[in-house]
């Protein structure tokens, strides 16, 4: 676990990214295994990681695209790899990130930190559309108080300007707001900003070696309401 810094006090709002923390997008794509067959595991695994290579090299550039985009080229490479085939069954791909669960642990982490009276949001690459779809389908919309694409910044995580957006809507000062990510890298970055960060490490990674470390991990969103000394 990263060693321990600062207690984690004086917190006004929890942000969370949605895609590996919120949204269980390995499950959603399982509802295909019916053609990917064993090719499931594989092709989360590419797809996902382009998806982050390219919004990287995008940001990098200066070549914006939404996310949506984005997922759709990552989705191309990954299956021209792996030798899958089909324009049905892309579409069919490409529409679940419109309507992902979440996880088991999402719905009463998220209520108790309203009724806590936290302000709850989600920060993320996503598009604007992708998000709002996702969080309506999956039945959180009430429990959030902001749905934050990097669309307004036009500028994709882990570059500033993506994480600047989260302050400006939420109208809460960067040391008051608690980053929640899955991605490693995505937790380092919001460190960097000057967010108070932990790791929410579902399956066992390991660390990143990279500076700006988490303040802390954890394996399930059920560890947040203790690490705010909530009931």
């Amino acid at each position: 676990m990263p060693e321990t810094r600062r207690p984690l006090t004086d917190i006004d709002a929890c942000v969370f990214d949605a895609y590996g923390t919120l949204f269980d997008v390995g499950a959603a794509v399982g509802r295909c295994r019916d053609a990917l067959g064993n090719k499931v595991g594989p092709l989360v695994s590419l797809w996902r990681a382009k998806q982050a290579a390219y919004s990287w090299i995008r940001s990098v550039m200066g070549d914006y695209v939404d996310f949506w985009h984005i997922t759709g080229n990552s989705l191309d490479f990954a299956m021209s790899h792996l030798g899958i085939r089909g324009e049905v069954l892309r579409s069919r791909l490409m529409e679940l990130w419109l309507r992902l669960d979440v996880f088991p642990d999402v719905k009463d982490v998220l209520g108790g930190l309203k009724e806590a009276g936290l302000k709850t949001a989600i920060l993320s690459n996503g598009s604007t559309t992708m998000l709002t779809a996702s969080v309506r389908s999956a039945g959180i919309h009430h429990l959030l108080h902001q749905v934050i694409s990097a669309d307004a910044a036009r500028n994709f995580k882990p570059h500033p300007d993506a994480y600047q957006v989260g302050v400006d809507r939420l109208k809460v000062p960067a040391e008051r707001i608690l980053f929640l990510a899955s991605d490693a890298w995505d937790a380092a970055a919001a460190a960097k900003f000057g967010f108070r960060t932990v790791w929410v490490n579902r399956f066992g990674e390991p660390p990143e070696a990279l500076p700006h470390k988490p303040e802390y991990q954890i394996s399930s969103l059920k560890e947040l309401p203790a690490l705010l000394g909530l009931k």
